[in-house]
């Protein structure tokens, strides 16, 4: 008679035995992956912040000045206390080798001008943290915008204050500020009698949703004229240290002018001699505060 030949195979316990093996290294490898993610996108975040700085020291070196935290224009003409809008973002894209997008734009009429409206919506990566997860754009007032994560310093004032003051008629007050960017500033690097490497100029906002489920962002184009706290979507006011809303049940201020990041621990900044640092969340807020003004005086340590 012939011998019956036995296959070989698995049986069910070996499956399931493999199955489990498999699970727990898939288990043990994805957060080494997310990690080895987190850390190229943190990696672009900071280097896009470095192409702003270095934005920002060219334009200086071709204007004698850094670029206005946001200009004023009132009947199509620049005027101090018009509301124009259009930002330090916008005047630093050819240094961004943005020269193209940048002759687009008519600055003598409105950021929201029919003829500017086709351009302030144009996504731009350098303006973007790849942490942060946000649409391209975004709507204000029933204007599209471009998302960014990028705000300048206007110093240790309330920055939506200002637009207070063109409300009740008081002209442009509230709207100078002690840091590096505000309305129609030229501020130049004597200035920051600080010290250029002890005082920020361009920090991170993440995007956050408030306590009323509505979502903030900030945008490189500019600010909406006339809209309340409209100008903190280009600038913020050194107060909190970073991710100071994530530390409070997620929700930020009304006006979302705390700075922040999707990155873990705080965030990143560009320092006024355009170098790049990552400031703790947990700094002491005195020092933040000291760090956000280029000529208060005061002796700055270790942060």
């Amino acid at each position: 008679m012939r011998a019956v030949r036995k296959k070989a195979g698995f049986t069910l316990i070996e499956l399931l035995v493999v199955i489990a093996i498999i699970a727990i290294l898939v288990a043990l490898l994805l957060p080494a992956v997310q990690q080895a993610r987190e850390a190229a996108r943190r990696s672009q975040c900071k280097n896009n912040l470095k192409q702003i700085g270095l934005a920002l020291h060219n334009y200086h070196d071709s204007h004698n000045t850094f670029p206005p935290g946001w200009i004023g224009v009132a009947a199509n003409v620049p005027n101090p206390e018009g509301g124009n809008g259009f930002s330090w973002g916008t005047f630093i894209l050819p240094y961004l080798d943005q020269g193209p997008l940048y002759n687009s734009f008519n600055f003598r009429l409105s950021m929201t001008h029919a003829d500017n409206l086709p351009f302030i919506k144009t996504k731009l990566t350098v303006f973007q943290c790849p942490s942060d997860p946000k649409p391209d754009t975004f709507t204000e007032d029933g204007v599209e915008l471009a998302t960014a994560n990028y705000v300048g310093l206007f110093g240790t004032g309330e920055i939506h204050e200002c637009y207070h003051e063109f409300e009740e008629g008081h002209g442009i007050g509230e709207c100078i500020g002690n840091g590096a960017f505000f309305l129609n500033s030229k501020v130049l690097i004597r200035d920051f009698t600080d010290g250029t490497s002890n005082t920020l100029m361009v920090g991170e906002r993440t995007t956050f949703t408030d306590e009323d489920g509505e979502k903030h962002y900030a945008t490189w184009g500019g600010a909406i004229p006339g809209k309340e706290g409209a100008a903190s979507m280009v600038l913020s006011h050194a107060e909190h240290g970073p991710n100071h809303s994530k530390r409070n049940s997620g929700h930020g201020h009304a006006h979302g002018e705390d700075f922040g990041s999707s990155h873990t621990g705080g965030a990143h900044f560009v320092m006024a001699d355009g170098h790049v640092v990552f400031i703790s969340e947990n700094i002491n807020e005195e020092t933040f505060q000291r760090l956000g003004s280029r000529n208060d005086g005061h002796v700055i340590g270790e942060f």
